[in-house]
């Protein structure tokens, strides 16, 4: 049914998270969130506005490998739609320390939540972590023969996070047990 609907696309919101590897083993997650209003559109002051980037951060994250912390985080804004949306990204420095770990969504919920910073940060930092986990993965098995790692490495990062990896699910079964 949806796809029979006569349509035109007026906004367009992305986020790109990229995993890097540095020279010191720890791992830099890039998080690029862009909103896109794709049309002509009135702002909040009446003022007529043509389609624009209202949106465009990005966040670093340098996470330790062996402790999966939030080592380092930097936060940039070339594009936000109000003056003073820019003094949020200081917000984030409340989450370094924090390990990517099961509890990091609510942390990050109750840290950054509401008016204690900006809600399109907050939900970028969320992408980032899930991302950093498959980031991780490849990192961690990336040369021949280190599978082996993989019962202790989803016992710690995978198994409880959905469906299929639920303790009782099908991937984590009795051979991570």
């Amino acid at each position: 049914m949806l796809n029979s609907l006569k349509r035109r696309k007026i906004h367009s919101r992305n986020i790109q998270v990229s995993t890097y590897e540095t020279d010191t083993e720890d791992l830099m997650i890039e998080g690029i969130l862009k909103d896109d209003l794709l049309i002509s559109h009135y702002d909040s002051s009446g003022a007529k506005r043509p389609p624009n980037t209202v949106h465009h951060m990005v966040v670093g994250m340098l996470i330790g490998t062996a402790s999966f912390q939030i080592d380092d985080i930097e936060v940039e804004m070339p594009a936000f739609p109000h003056k003073g949306c820019d003094e949020t990204a200081k917000s984030l420095d409340q989450i370094k320390g924090m390990k990517i770990a099961p509890g990091f969504t609510e942390k990050v919920k109750n840290v950054l939540g509401g008016t204690r910073s900006c809600s399109h940060l907050k939900t970028l930092v969320l992408s980032m972590a899930s991302a950093a986990v498959q980031g991780f993965w490849v990192h961690m098995t990336k040369e021949r023969g280190s599978g082996g790692k993989t019962p202790a490495l989803m016992n710690r990062y995978v198994v409880g996070t959905c469906w299929v990896w639920r303790k009782d699910g099908p991937l984590a079964g009795p051979r991570l047990r």
